[in-house]
C-alpha cells in the first residue's frame, strides 16, 4: 500500500485541510495516511477527526497513528512535515523575551531575524534525523516541507539528498488578496511570483494582457492615507516598485525600515503588531478547546479541497497531470541569475510524474535581488552555524540580519546570542 507520512500530525487544523484535501483525490484513495507526532494527546486527536472525516467524506484511505518514527516512515512515498520544535513555551517565549532585554523588537520571529535564526538553529537537528530516517527506510520519498524557516529547512533536506520541496501559503493567495484589498476584479488574472520565501516579489500581474500595476500602485498610493493593515508592504510597493508575497507583520522585521527604538512612531504609522506571534499562539491555546469539540469530535465532519499544495502536488505526480506550483527549491544553475546558488529561491515549478521541475526566471530588478540577497546572508550562515557547531558563525549570522543590525551594536549582538544559546539549554546541540 502506498503511504503519506505526516510528522508534526499533532497540528489538527492543518491535518485536518492537507490530509482532508487528499481525501478528494481518487487517485489517493488506497493510500495509508501514518501520522507521527511527539504529543500523543494531539495525535490522537488527529486520527479521531481524519477518520470522521474519511467516514463523512465516504473516503477509502486507511488512516494509522504511529509511536515509533522510523515505522512511520518506513515505505512512504510522500512525507508532508508540519513540525515546531520548543512550541510556544519555551522556545517562542525565549525568541521574543530575551531579545528584549536588548530594546530588539519583533513581529512573527518564525522565518528570519534573531527569532528565525534560533528556531532554524533547534530544528536543524531534528530535520538531520529526519532525513536519516528516511535514507533508512523511504530513501527515494518526496518530502514536502511546510516547516518554517523554510528556505534553510528546505536547503538543510536537500543537502542530506532528500528529494525535498518547500511550500509557504503566501505564493497561491498573494495576488488575489492585493486585488481584493484595492476593490480590482481578481478573474482572468495572470501572474508571475520568484523570489525567496516570504520575500518573494509580484513581478507580472495582467487581466486579460493588460499590466495592473500602473492602477495597483495608483490605488496602493492612496490607501496609504488611511491606516490599514497592510503599509508595510503598500509602502515597500511604493519604493521598490513591486508587491512583496508575504504579510506587512512579517516584512516588518525582515527589514531595517520599520521597527527602530530611535523612532517609536514607526509601529503606529505603518500599524505595525509587535509581538504578534506570540499573542496568536496564546489565543490558539485557549481557542484550541472549544475548536477541538467542533473538529475532532463531530461524527459527521466533511471537507472542501483547499488550496494548499500538497494534495495537488501528489496527485500530478501519482497521475501524470501537470500542475503549477510555486515551490521553495535549490538555486540550481541559477533559476534566479542574480542570487546566490547555494541559496533557495522560490519559482515557479511544474509539477507530474517525473517530480518538480522549476522554471527558469532569469534576472530579479535588482533593488528586488538587493533586498533579498541581505536575507540570503544570514540563512547561508546559519547554515554553516548548525553544520559546523561554532558560535561565531551564529554571531555572524546575527550581524548579517537587517533589523537585528540596525538596532544593536557589535558586542550587544554576540552577548544576546549568548544569552538566547543559554536559555535554549538542551534544545541546541553544543557549539564551539
Amino acid at each position: 500500500m502506498n503511504k503519506i507520512t505526516f510528522l508534526g500530525a499533532g497540528s489538527t487544523v492543518f491535518a485536518k485541510n492537507v490530509l482532508g484535501d487528499c481525501m478528494t483525490v481518487e487517485a489517493l484513495q488506497d493510500f495509508e495516511f501514518a501520522l507521527f507526532d511527539i504529543d500523543e494527546e494531539r495525535l490522537k486527536d488527529s486520527e479521531m477527526m481524519l477518520n470522521n472525516l474519511k467516514r463523512g467524506m465516504d473516503a477509502t484511505v486507511t488512516v494509522r497513528s504511529y509511536r515509533n518514527r522510523k515505522e512511520a516512515l518506513r515505505g512512504a512515498k510522500y512525507v508532508i512535515n508540519a513540525i515546531q520544535v520548543g512550541g510556544y513555551d519555551p522556545a517562542t517565549i525565549t525568541d521574543f523575551e530575551i531579545p528584549k532585554n536588548y530594546g530588539l523588537r519583533q513581529t512573527i520571529a518564525d522565518t528570519l531575524g534573531i527569532g528565525g535564526i534560533f528556531r532554524n538553529l533547534r530544528t536543524i537537528p531534528v530535520m538531520q534525523d529526519f532525513a536519516k530516517d528516511m535514507k533508512e527506510v523511504c530513501p527515494d520519498a518526496w518530502f514536502l516541507n511546510y516547516t518554517n524557516p523554510m528556505a534553510v529547512l528546505t536547503n538543510i533536506m536537500l543537502k542530506e539528498g532528500i528529494k525535498t520541496v518547500g511550500l509557504c501559503h503566501s505564493v497561491q493567495v498573494c495576488a488575489s488578496e492585493l486585488l481584493e484589498s484595492l476593490e480590482l476584479p481578481t478573474d482572468r488574472i495572470h501572474s508571475k511570483i520568484a523570489g525567496i520565501n516570504h520575500m518573494a516579489w509580484l513581478l507580472e500581474i495582467t487581466r486579460d494582457g493588460k499590466d495592473l500595476y500602473p492602477e495597483i500602485k495608483a490605488r496602493a498610493k492612496e490607501k496609504q492615507k488611511t491606516i490599514h493593515n497592510d503599509m508595510v508592504r503598500f509602502e515597500l510597493l511604493n519604493k521598490f516598485g513591486y508587491y512583496v508575497t508575504e504579510s506587512s507583520e512579517h516584512n516588518a522585521e525582515y527589514h531595517p525600515y520599520f521597527i527602530k527604538s530611535q523612532y517609536p512612531e514607526l509601529i503606529e504609522k505603518y500599524n505595525i503588531p509587535l509581538d504578534e506571534y506570540p499573542r496568536r499562539c496564546v489565543n490558539q491555546i485557549e481557542e484550541w478547546q472549544d475548536m477541538r469539540d467542533d473538529i475532532v469530535n463531530d461524527q459527521n465532519l466533511t471537507h472542501k479541497r483547499s488550496h494548499e499544495y500538497g494534495s495537488y502536488i501528489i496527485e500530478a505526480m501519482e497521475t501524470n497531470k501537470p500542475y503549477k506550483i510555486g515551490g521553495n527549491v535549490l538555486n540550481t544553475g541559477g533559476l534566479i541569475s542574480n542570487l546566490p546558488r547555494n541559496a533557495v529561491v522560490e519559482v515557479p515549478c511544474l509539477v507530474d510524474t517525473s517530480g518538480v521541475a522549476p522554471t527558469y526566471v532569469g534576472e530579479l530588478p535588482e533593488q528586488l535581488a538587493a533586498l533579498n540577497r541581505t536575507t540570503i546572508n544570514t540563512q547561508l550562515l546559519t547554515i554553516e552555524a548548525a553544520l559546523t557547531q561554532k558560535k561565531d558563525k551564529i554571531y555572524q549570522a546575527a550581524m548579517l540580519d537587517p533589523h537585528t543590525a540596525s538596532e544593536l551594536s557589535i558586542e550587544d549582538i554576540i552577548s544576546l546570542c549568548d544569552d538566547l544559546i543559554e536559555a535554549h539549554g538542551d534544545w541546541l546541540p553544543t557549539y564551539e
